[in-house]
């Protein structure tokens, strides 16, 4: 499940526009997802090899060219199939999250009511 998520994390930075590979380790971070860039270069080749992303060198002054990633119409598919898994994830688990609630409210709710009804003591035999 995480792979998943991860996946539809980078793919949602990178379809807003190409994206460095350390431009996507800071926007996760920023978003409190902790990623190691050796947990992301094996996923971007694996996507890339896929047919998913594709990249281009752009020239840098201030060291080797930068690879920049951008989504493909094969990878904007998958996309968008990981944002309907995820959707449809995050209403499955709000629903029980949610019934958790109720249920809380509802047993809470139940025993106030009986507070008010006498209960039944074991008196001894006289």
């Amino acid at each position: 499940m995480r792979k998943g998520i991860l996946e539809f994390c980078i793919l949602s930075i990178i379809r807003r526009g190409e994206a460095y590979p350390s431009d996507i380790v800071d926007e996760m971070r920023g978003a409190n997802l902790q990623i190691l860039e050796g947990t992301l270069y094996p996923l971007l080749t694996r996507l890339k090899n896929a047919e998913m992303l594709t990249y281009r060198w752009v020239e840098s002054n201030s060291g080797p060219p930068r690879k920049y990633f951008s989504l493909t119409p094969k990878g904007e598919e998958f996309f968008k199939e990981l944002e309907t898994t995820w959707n449809e994830l995050a209403n499955a688990v709000n629903t029980l999250a949610s019934k958790r609630e109720s249920l809380v409210s509802s047993v809470n709710s139940a025993s106030s009511d009986n507070a008010s009804y006498p209960t039944e003591t074991n008196q001894p035999n006289n």
